[in-house]
């Protein structure tokens, strides 16, 4: 890859996990207008739900997560009663009662819930939903504060699934990112997890930090491969300290720099293809048969805010500080700080900051970006199935970007449009072409390798 080839195309650009994405939200789409959106959900399709919990039992410097550190676990308490009302004041809003899924739960650290109110959780979702006996629960997983007690009872509320945050294992890269975390204790939550019968099971790992070398990289690669997991998710560390404030505490000399990020990026595709893990879009990993695996091969995986999934659920209700959800009138996030979001659902009202109503012409576009996200093609015929003659907009765009396509990156003959194998890698700077909103505004981005 030409250095110059390569710095053009890595230039910053959203990571498509929505569209229009995260920046291009305003506070025009206010509680009245998700309650409208809420009551007029009237398909019969199970929901899913994302629940935030924004809290650690410490702060690592690389994270990009709404969250903060807590000593006492007063707070988290506090908190888990206006999650609680605002579950209640979410149901209230929908025409009748929905059936559930899907449960991911993110952060921050999930697993700094305590057992009672992990408790309380399942039984206030019991209250307000119908939930599915194929329910599948998804858990974010910090092997440092977990133990079996907690784990049984995440395995009680129904947990099917963990992601275990590894990162790396490099102890000059724990240090340098504030995560010191020992393979020992990251193998014994594995260990537990499947004790207890959990027969999904992610690891987590990240490229791009500081004083990684594709050496340590490769080692941590090795050592998280011995735990012979289900799935990874490889994330690219995004140095983002204009947003993240405590990100400034990582010396950004000791970050790789594009090249050798490349290089990272090359290197464990190779690995973990060549220990038999089938490639999931842009940085997802499954092993043959498992579910993410066999939706790829089907064309069904699909992406959200939590990356790529088999969840196909139309409806995504975002619950807690900071939390995003879909529903059919459009994108809607939650009040970030968690006192005003708890205050606002105390006294009754829907904790919405802002947020993103949808257009004809953003559907079919969010449509043939997810595609290219997810299967690195598009086809105009099945717009145009879905979306009616507003597709149109969509095959005179792939026309005109294939058209300046100098880089023989991409392949369009009417109907498909695919992006090339040289040109996957950089799969979401083809996407931004596809992109309005793109350049609009201040929003800035991190690196596309």
């Amino acid at each position: 890859m030409q250095p110059e080839l390569l710095r053009r195309y890595s230039a910053p650009v959203p990571r498509y996990t929505s569209y229009p994405t995260a920046p291009h939200f305003h506070d025009g789409v206010d509680a009245e207008t998700y309650a409208g959106w809420l009551s007029g959900e009237e398909d019969d399709t199970p929901l899913s739900l994302y629940l935030h919990i924004p809290f650690c039992d410490r702060l690592c410097w690389y994270c990009g997560c709404h969250t903060k550190q807590v000593r006492r676990y007063e707070p988290v308490a506090a908190y888990v009663d206006a999650l609680i009302a605002e579950i209640a004041l979410v149901a209230h809003c929908l025409p009748r009662r929905r059936t559930v899924g899907t449960i991911h739960f993110g952060g921050g650290s999930p697993t700094i819930l305590s057992t009672e109110d992990l408790s309380r959780l399942r039984q206030v979702l019991e209250r307000h939903f119908d939930l599915e006996s194929t329910l599948e629960v998804s858990v974010e997983i910090d092997p440092g504060y977990v133990d079996a007690v907690k784990l049984a009872a995440w395995r009680d509320f129904g947990m099917t699934r963990a992601s275990v945050g590894v990162q790396d294992f490099d102890s000059v890269v724990q240090t340098a990112i504030n995560r010191p975390q020992s393979f020992r204790q990251t193998e014994r939550v594995v260990s537990l997890l499947r004790e207890l019968g959990i027969g999904g099971i992610n690891l987590d790992v990240v490229y791009g930090l500081p004083h990684q070398t594709r050496a340590s990289l490769a080692k941590t690669l090795d050592m998280a491969l011995s735990m012979e997991p289900d799935r990874f998710a490889i994330f690219g560390y995004a140095h983002v300290p204009w947003m993240k404030k405590h990100q400034t505490l990582i010396d950004e000399k000791a970050l790789a720099g594009i090249e050798e990020r490349f290089q990272m990026v090359r290197l464990i595709g190779e690995r973990l293809q060549g220990a038999g893990y089938l490639a999931v879009g842009i940085d997802h990993f499954a092993r043959p048969g498992d579910s993410l695996a066999l939706a790829q091969e089907k064309g069904a995986v699909k992406r959200n805010f939590q990356g790529y999934t088999t969840d196909r659920a139309p409806a995504l209700i975002g619950l807690g500080a900071s939390a995003i959800g879909r529903v059919d009138g459009g994108y809607v996030q939650n009040i970030v700080a968690t006192n005003e979001y708890m205050r606002h659902v105390h006294e009754g009202r829907l904790p919405v900051a802002r947020g993103f109503g949808l257009s004809d012409i953003d559907r079919v576009v969010g449509d043939a970006i997810e595609a290219l996200m997810c299967s690195y093609r598009f086809s105009v015929h099945d717009l145009k199935q879905r979306h009616g003659p507003v597709a149109e907009h969509i095959q005179a765009e792939a026309a005109r970007i294939h058209q300046q396509d100098t880089d023989g990156f991409t392949a369009f003959d009417g109907d498909r449009f695919d992006v090339l194998p040289e040109g996957q890698m950089f799969v979401r700077t083809i996407a931004a072409r596809f992109d309005e909103y793109f350049g609009r505004g201040t929003a800035r981005h991190s690196v596309a390798v």
